[in-house]
């Protein structure tokens, strides 16, 4: 499938096994408190209660805010043992997106994605934004957040060209670029005021209701880092 991005826009200073790179468990949380707070009051707000979670490039913790219902979350990631100890975890895959795209679920098979502090590392988006739509319930919710921390090595060229706000533009942009999404938007979800915690960015979506992969409801807000002739570098 094109993308409609050039390719070199996903090089990494890094481009080893990431199974390697990952496979050494890292028990830790990769934002600070007052950031996990604001990306559990994302999740209170948009996850469906009682539902069926798929954790999108899971690890150590899924910062499901406490007390939140679900029927079943499912983390997907690289390393079995930060997915293993996980409490909000019910069951887990190791799978790397990087090198296959598609996911090991049947269609339609969640009410909900989330994918925390992780996008910056895809090296495949669109692909994978697809897979995703197809995994997802009509009507249901994508959820991604980021901030500005990253595995610098690991980040792909585009992500850490951009801005924070075109950042938000960016995953836009892959989302639209994968179909199938409606309501596309993004909002800077950072507690005030900036600078005492860690920088929060939401970028959500739900999976259209029609059988066809056709785009609906884009905003198309958060910043032009297009030109022309396409993607530029931001």
């Amino acid at each position: 499938m094109e993308s409609g991005f050039q390719d070199y826009f996903f090089e990494r200073m890094d481009e080893g096994d990431d199974a390697l790179f990952y496979g050494e468990p890292r028990l830790v949380v990769h934002i600070d408190d007052g950031a996990i707070r604001e990306v559990g009051r994302i999740f209170e707000g948009l996850l469906p209660a009682n539902g069926v979670i798929l954790d999108l490039m899971s690890s150590w913790r899924s910062h499901l805010p406490e007390g939140f219902l679900k029927e079943r979350m499912v983390g997907l990631g690289l390393n079995a043992v930060e997915m293993r100890d996980n409490p909000q975890l019910d069951d887990y895959v190791v799978h790397d997106v990087n090198r296959e795209p598609q996911l090991p679920f049947e269609d339609a098979s969640f009410d909900g994605v989330i994918l925390t502090v992780s996008v910056q590392y895809l090296t495949r988006p669109v692909e994978v934004f697809r897979e995703v739509g197809r995994v997802l319930r009509p009507g249901t919710p994508l959820v991604v957040t980021f901030s500005n921390r990253m595995f610098p090595t690991k980040a792909v060229r585009i992500w850490q060209a951009c801005s924070d706000e075109q950042r938000m533009t960016l995953v836009k942009m892959y989302l639209q670029r994968a179909g199938g999404f409606e309501g596309i938007r993004g909002e800077d979800r950072s507690s005030e005021p900036k600078g005492f915690t860690d920088p929060v960015y939401l970028v959500t979506a739900r999976r259209g209701e029609g059988d066809g992969f056709r785009l609906r409801g884009n905003d198309g807000g958060g910043g032009d880092v297009t030109g022309r002739g396409g993607f530029v570098l931001c």
